[in-house]
This record gives C-alpha cells, structure tokens and sequence, in this order.
C-alpha cells in the first residue's frame, strides 16, 4: 500500500451543530502546517466538491478528505485536524498511538453527548420534537 503525502485537507463538519461551528472557528484560528478547508457536510458545496461521499453519513461523523483522495472518519479525523495544526502536531502524534486512542475515544464520546444535549435542549426550547437521526450518537 503506498502512502501518500498530505499537502491539504477539507473538513466536512456539522454547521448546524453549535460545538461543530465552535470547533471550526477554533480551527481557522490556528497555525497551520497542512492548509485547511471547512465545508458544511452535506451541503451543495460538499456534494460538488465529493460527489461518491455518503453525505449522510458526513453529517453523523467527522469526515476529513485530503487531496490525493484520503478519507479519515472518526478517531481518525479527529487527530488528522490536529496534526494538520502547528502547536497539535506532537500530540497528534501522540494520539495516534495506542496510550493515545483512550483520549480520542473519551473526547468523541464527551463531544456526542454534548451535541446531543443542544441538539435535544435547543429543539425542545423551540418546542419542535427531536427525532434523533443518529447524527448524535456517540461513536461505536
């Protein structure tokens, strides 16, 4: 299997999810290594730029496509966007080890119960039921 080398990313988040929007102006902010473009999952934009993407499930996970065509999900997309960043590279590295997957793991789980209490509480506020379409799931 060749590896091929990273020289950009596109991360395909969640833009009406309130930590996904924080997440992705947290992102715009940092120094980069690896140049970043953020895309809303799903939207026009994305089909476009992807079209052999499921999309759907690009609204239920992180995804993160580099430009030879690498598609990362999941832990995966998660330590991918750090390493892409100047001060998160070493622990990216880190992360990607064995002693590191229990952290990426935990914060997964921590970030889908966190959508997934704004995701319920803002819809309940508006008084509009909340059919859960496993876009805030936790990770299996």
């Amino acid at each position: 299997m060749s590896r091929l080398p990273v020289s950009r990313l596109t991360i395909l988040y969640d833009a009406q999810c309130s930590l996904c929007v924080h997440l992705r102006n947290w992102l715009l902010r940092q120094r980069k290594l690896v140049p970043l473009a953020l895309v809303p999952a799903g939207s026009a934009e994305a089909r476009r730029r992807f079209p052999a993407l499921d999309h759907d499930r690009t609204l239920r996970e992180i995804t993160v496509i580099g430009d030879k065509g690498q598609i990362y999900g999941g832990p995966a997309a998660w330590v991918v966007c750090l390493w892409a960043l100047a001060e998160y590279r070493p622990k990216a590295h880190w992360l990607a080890t064995p002693a590191g997957a229990p952290f990426v793991r935990v914060t997964m789980l921590a970030a889908a119960k966190y959508r997934e209490a704004t995701t319920a509480g803002a819809a309940v506020g508006a008084g509009v039921p909340v059919p859960c379409d496993d876009r805030c799931a936790a990770p299996g």
